[in-house]
């Protein structure tokens, strides 16, 4: 009969493996940080990801092996390593955010970062099997089970409260700093209570010095982690923010400053890209709109523009009897209904009886909805993230063809067929593989320059036109027919198609806009 262990060791052993538990959960918030971080300021979550894991698992190695020297104090080592996670991995946002505004080196401080935290979280666990087999000796094989399974466990638990609970409740930043926080606790308390007759005096005391400052540093951050965030966002753009927010799906800033036309000069940004500024977007949007509506326009769908902007234009047209709008993010029609600047601009579009606003991913909206439409407008931003370019596909534009009722037209917005020819041909090419007439289009918009769309039809030649009734400032006929002409340079070629599994317009528009 195996011998009983007795109580004080089973309550150090459980203490050891709950602290495991909380370090692994807090060591997968950091990756989880930075992956989000670098989407939310460059985009491209796939590359994002791939950078932070493959360098954070490639450090975890060398700081397993670098911790070997170390296991002869092993529990003073393991708070060491503690607190100067909690540092790191507490600042880690602010540091890259900083030198993402003021110094533009943020791919470099990426694998820097990624490389110490790495680092330090490989160093854990073989420390923590000293530890463990210090509170009583077992095989190495049940030894390493474990902690393996407080580890993965732990994972499973940072994975699932850094979405659901962390960046809600606290942000990006706040978020790091508190589970800097907990870190520092977790090891500190198991250090400084199963372990603390393993330190010297002058190991205690330097230790606890250290916690201070730490703890002293984290809390101030917390504190002026606003004022930060506000200061180092302000520096990315050129006018004073009017408003700012993190929704659970993209960055929204809106700028204000006086233009050179002595009006308001409103700009909306989503990640950092421009949507809109007040100053000419009517020339987008009417571009974007009037073409697609120039015979049946009875029901109308809007995929995406959750500005309202779209929506104020399709409500110029007394015929109109539904604008069903499909928007991702709540916060964005929020703000449209709102904000005071906006539904100025929008004319309080979605106050109007006929607009329903629907809370969705148009992807599985479109491939869920048995509804038809005689006319659809997709306004979506450029496909410069994987979560954006399936909205880019063919499957995409499949689903969107039979939304469309017989003889029905949509529009796409398709990018600049100046900057990013390759793009646009290849969103031309898709539309087209997806069963659909195309007739590319573009027109100047002076703040995005030379900017182009796609008239797309399900039965008939997309003929580009307006309709009689229709009044908009920016355009007629004449100036239509001019915008199916492209320069020699700009003409199409041959164009790949993007689909769900092979994504070329990420591809193209990273190439493109990456050389400006």
């Amino acid at each position: 009969m195996p011998e009983a262990i007795p109580l004080r060791r089973r309550a150090a052993r459980l203490g050891l493996l709950l602290t495991v538990f909380v370090c692994a959960a807090c060591g997968l918030v950091y990756e989880l940080a930075l992956v989000t971080l670098g989407s939310f300021l460059i985009g491209d979550t796939a590359v994002q990801a791939s950078i932070v894991l493959s360098v954070m698992i490639f450090a975890m190695g060398v700081g397993a092996l670098a911790a070997k020297p170390l296991q002869r104090w092993a529990a003073a080592a393991f708070a060491a390593v503690e607190l100067l996670l909690a540092c790191l991995g507490g600042f880690s946002v602010i540091v890259l955010y900083a030198a993402f505004a003021w110094l533009k080196i943020y791919t470099g401080a990426l694998i820097f970062v990624a490389l110490i935290i790495g680092g330090l979280v490989g160093a854990e666990i073989p420390l923590l099997m000293v530890l463990l087999q210090r509170i009583r000796q077992q095989a190495a094989s049940s030894a390493v089970a474990d902690l393996f399974a407080a580890d993965y466990i732990g994972a499973l638990l940072g994975g699932l409260a850094f979405p659901f609970l962390l960046l809600p409740a606290f942000g990006q930043i706040r978020g790091a700093l508190v589970v800097g926080a907990v870190n520092a606790i977790a090891g500190l308390v198991l250090v400084f209570t199963v372990f603390r007759h393993d330190l010297r005096p002058l190991a205690r005391g330097l230790l606890g010095a250290a916690a201070i400052t730490v703890a002293a540093a984290l809390g101030a951050s917390y504190l002026y982690a606003d004022k930060f965030e506000a200061t180092a966002e302000q520096a990315l753009f050129a006018n004073p923010i009017v408003h700012s927010e993190q929704s659970p799906y993209q960055r929204i800033v809106i700028t204000e400053a006086a233009s050179p036309f002595r009006t308001k000069d409103t700009r909306l940004y989503l990640n950092g890209d421009l949507q809109f500024s007040s100053v000419d977007e009517y020339r987008y949007h009417e571009a974007l709109v009037h073409p697609a509506l120039a015979h049946k326009r009875r029901n109308v769908l809007v995929l995406g523009g959750g500005d309202g902007l779209a929506v104020r234009e399709i409500l110029t047209y007394p015929d109109v009897e539904t604008v069903t709008l499909v928007e991702l993010d709540p916060a964005m029609t929020r703000l449209a209904r709102t904000f005071d600047t906006l539904t100025e601009l929008n004319r309080n579009a979605f106050a109007d009886p006929r607009v329903t606003v629907v809370h969705a991913d148009a992807f599985s909206w479109l491939r869920d909805c048995a509804c038809r439409f005689d006319a659809a407008i997709v306004d979506f931003p450029d496909p410069d993230q994987t979560s954006i370019a399936k909205l880019y596909s063919k499957e995409f534009y499949g689903l969107l063809a039979r939304a469309l009722e017989p003889g029905g037209a949509a529009v796409i917005q398709s990018g600049s067929p100046f900057y990013a020819p390759k793009s646009f041909w290849c969103i031309e090419a898709t539309v087209r593989a997806a069963g659909l007439d195309t007739t590319p289009y573009h027109l100047n918009v002076p703040s995005f320059g030379d900017w182009g769309f796609i008239l797309a039809t399900r039965d008939a030649p997309a003929r580009l036109e307006i309709a009689p009734t229709a009044r908009p400032r920016s355009l007629d006929n004449a100036v239509l027919t001019a915008a199916t002409v492209f320069p020699p340079d700009r003409r199409a070629g041959r164009a790949d198609v993007s689909t769900l599994l092979h994504p070329v317009i990420l591809d193209h528009l990273r190439q493109e806009w990456s050389t400006r």
